[in-house]
């Protein structure tokens, strides 16, 4: 195969289908979006028996528990993704919202409204459902897509595209709407990054190394997403049944996620109040931690932490813990650390709530309550494209408007610039 006739001949389709997209009426991306739902329901089987062979080669490969789960699909995820669809129709189509009209003193009437941004390219590894998700939110948006998911995933994704795109295009959408790479070889990721003239920005979402690689190697604008090394800070005033449950759920509930916590900071005022039991409770949910010196009086038995669990994103039942002098130390910490995802503070101070909320830089901050929350559909917009943990073009979950520039519409009478 000619690779590069190959991704090019499938970004030119892309490219052609976003023109006809941009006008698309909201009547026809909405019926698109819920026939596409109603197929996904209409084909559990065989999507399942396609992630059935995908979750046989991860475990030959040696994949570990987080990762597979990942991987995993079951009915109940299926629907998630069929519900995503749905919920993306019921919202409002951001394409042609009039943002701002004024009129200059040359008597220009100004309008700028929404458009989309063109075509998208989305680089992510083993999460079937994006596949679902980026599509959803591209259509909607009057955006087409193309989509280029990992190899461990290339049989649940390939049938659940065959899937959507059937539904996409039966509905009116137009052909190259949705394009599915299917070749596996690297030199495809390397050939997109590089087709500026076909595709409009590039969104990555994986693990650093697959962003990494995307945002030094693109030659097309890249929105960089994903990376969550998360940090839940206990102050000295933090109520300890709150902040156990809060830690307990943003570390397990879901530990292979982007929005899960990776460290646990500690006020030394509260340390021996909290720590014993939290560590217990940890540990008998399978929780792996690895401790600061001060952590290790409190918590027996911990591995000691080095700098490099201080650095990790683990997406796994691995906890770093540090006990800190005070608000300021915690946050310093998370300034040196934090990959700008997800932060939260748990306090009963007032004072201390607002410094944190206004002194971290994060792309989401909270006062008590868990950085799992950090996603798309919990902050109302229906699915994500990922969760941006840059300052432009967006930042945090990027729903429908994140998919969109700005045009401005002028009307004049006859005007000339003097």
């Amino acid at each position: 195969m000619d690779i590069k006739n190959y991704i090019t001949t499938k970004a030119k389709s892309a490219k052609l289908a976003s023109r006809t997209l941009a006008t698309c009426s909201t009547n026809i991306k909405n019926k698109a979006l819920l026939n596409m739902a109603q197929a996904l329901m209409s084909n559990v089987e065989s999507i399942l028996s396609a992630n059935k062979k995908d979750i046989e080669n991860a475990k030959k490969d040696g994949r570990n528990a987080a990762f597979i789960d990942r991987l995993s699909l079951d009915a109940n995820r299926i629907k998630s993704m069929a519900d995503g669809l749905i919920e993306v129709a019921a919202l409002p189509d951001p394409i042609g919202e009039g943002i701002k009209t004024w009129k200059t003193e040359d008597e220009l009437n100004i309008c700028k409204i929404r458009v989309p941004l063109g075509t998208i390219g989305i680089i992510y590894e083993a999460r079937p459902n994006v596949t679902v998700d980026a599509a959803a939110l591209c259509i909607k948006s009057g955006n087409s897509v193309i989509l280029k998911g990992g190899s461990d995933a290339i049989n649940s994704n390939l049938e659940i595209y065959n899937t959507i795109y059937k539904a996409a295009v039966s509905s009116g959408l137009p052909e190259g709407c949705i394009e599915f790479l299917d070749n596996t070889d690297r030199e495809v990721v390397n050939l997109l990054m590089k087709l500026n003239d076909y595709v409009d920005v590039l969104i990555p979402r994986g693990g650093a190394s697959l962003i990494k690689s995307v945002v030094m190697n693109s030659t097309v604008p890249v929105i960089e997403t994903g990376v969550g090394n998360c940090h839940v800070y206990v102050d000295s005033d933090g109520d300890t049944k709150m902040a156990e449950d809060i830690v307990v759920n943003a570390k397990t509930q879901r530990p292979a996620v982007c929005n899960a916590m990776e460290t646990l900071l500690v006020h030394k005022d509260i340390a021996e109040k909290l720590l014993p039991h939290l560590g217990e409770t940890l540990k008998n949910l399978g929780v792996e931690i690895r401790g600061c010196s001060e952590a290790q009086k409190f918590i027996p038995a911990i591995t000691p932490a080095t700098e490099e669990d201080y650095e990790t994103e683990f997406l796994d039942l691995i906890l770093a813990v540090k006990v800190v002098d005070s608000l300021d130390d915690a946050m310093d910490h998370i300034y040196k650390y934090s990959s700008k995802h997800s932060e939260a503070i748990i306090t009963n101070n007032y004072v201390n709530s607002q410094r944190f909320l206004n002194e971290v830089d994060a792309a989401a901050v909270y006062v008590n309550a868990s950085t799992r929350f950090t996603d798309g559909s919990k902050f109302g917009f229906g699915a994500e494209i990922g969760i941006s943990t840059q300052k432009l073009h967006a930042r945090g979950p990027m729903g429908l408007n994140e998919l969109t520039t700005i045009k401005y519409v002028v009307y004049g009478n006859g005007q000339i610039r003097k």
